[in-house]
């Protein structure tokens, strides 16, 4: 077992790409040396650097879409407040803060299946004044826009787009069946032929098996990204995964180190659910993790960004946009 595991991370520090059958066997090896491993690999390929984001709900509830980890889709009955696309002001008001903390990262999020044409004025509008006011770099979170609502948002001083595929295309339809992976891969290279870059990846704890985990780090992969949220389910009161058990830190630790084979130069991102871990995270970011979402999440707390950037200092890790 040693041996295999030195060997693929010998061929990946070499600049090999590891093929499923590859990640298949590294998933079942022991964990410490496995994430230790993970970890090398992150420092001879990514360094110190570490990118650290904020998000913002920029428009709340009464989603279309049936994703059934979602609190904010109109199929489940769960207490959300619903409330349009937020004011310039508003979203300006939080860019200050969070740039104010140390945060070189700000990410409007909305719900619904995409942005309509008078939203994307609207939102431009207000990515112009962040950028003209703030110096921190803006990514947003419209759903399944087009070519040319991109290249509105990218002239309007955006960088980075989030498009998460949630997870395998095998496994995609029974987590939401109001559109489909295919208009996620497409929204995803349409960001990128707008010329901006893409962070996608997806939700683990829905059910999936670790084949479908690795299917998902392979295609985005293949799409080019280098910024992939692993969210951890939080199974929430009133969608059909309520009752999902959680993962542990461990299967955390080891889907990490894992995606790290995969993409070694990638921002593996802790997102969602890290505060329901004990340790906020912490083994993650020695296993192969090296950004993360920090405030709170859309629907559920997260960390404060004081309590993430003591503990990103004590691991040795530098904030960088």
């Amino acid at each position: 077992m040693e041996n295999l595991l030195d060997n693929m991370k010998n061929r990946v520090l070499a600049g090999d790409l590891l093929l499923k059958e590859d990640a298949m066997q590294l998933a079942e090896l022991p964990l410490e040396p496995l994430c230790e491993a993970a970890d090398e690999i992150r420092a001879v390929f990514c360094g110190k650097r570490f990118d650290l984001c904020t998000i913002i709900n920029g428009k709340n509830g009464k989603c279309s879409e049936d994703c059934k980890y979602c609190a904010q889709s109109v199929f489940y009955s769960t207490e959300v407040e619903s409330y349009p696309l937020l004011k310039t002001d508003q979203l300006l008001e939080q860019a200050k803060y969070n740039a104010e903390r140390g945060v070189m990262r700000y990410s409007i999020v909305t719900s619904g299946k995409r942005l309509d044409d008078g939203e994307v004025e609207a939102a431009c509008k207000s990515i112009r004044a962040i950028r003209e006011n703030v110096d921190i770099s803006v990514c947003v979170s419209f759903g399944l826009l087009d070519e040319m609502a991109f290249r509105k948002i990218k002239e309007a001083g955006a960088c980075r787009v989030h498009n998460n595929l949630e997870s395998s295309r095998n496994y995609f339809t029974e987590v939401c069946t109001t559109h489909s992976y295919e208009e996620k891969i497409e929204t995803v290279k349409a960001a990128k032929r707008a010329g901006l870059s893409v962070c996608s990846g997806g939700i683990v704890g829905l059910g999936e098996t670790m084949e479908d985990r690795i299917d998902l780090a392979l295609t985005v992969r293949d799409l080019g990204v280098r910024s992939i949220p692993v969210n951890m389910l939080n199974p929430i009161p009133g969608t059909p995964y309520e009752r999902n058990p959680r993962l542990t830190i461990e299967d955390m630790c080891r889907i990490t180190a894992v995606f790290r084979f995969l993409v070694p130069d990638a921002f593996i991102r802790l997102a969602g659910g890290r505060g329901l871990m004990a340790d906020k995270g912490k083994q993650c970011f020695q296993s192969g993790a090296n950004a993360a979402i920090t405030g709170d999440m859309l629907t559920t707390a997260g960390i404060t960004i004081e309590q993430d950037m003591q503990m990103l200092k004590e691991l040795g890790f530098e904030v960088k946009s």
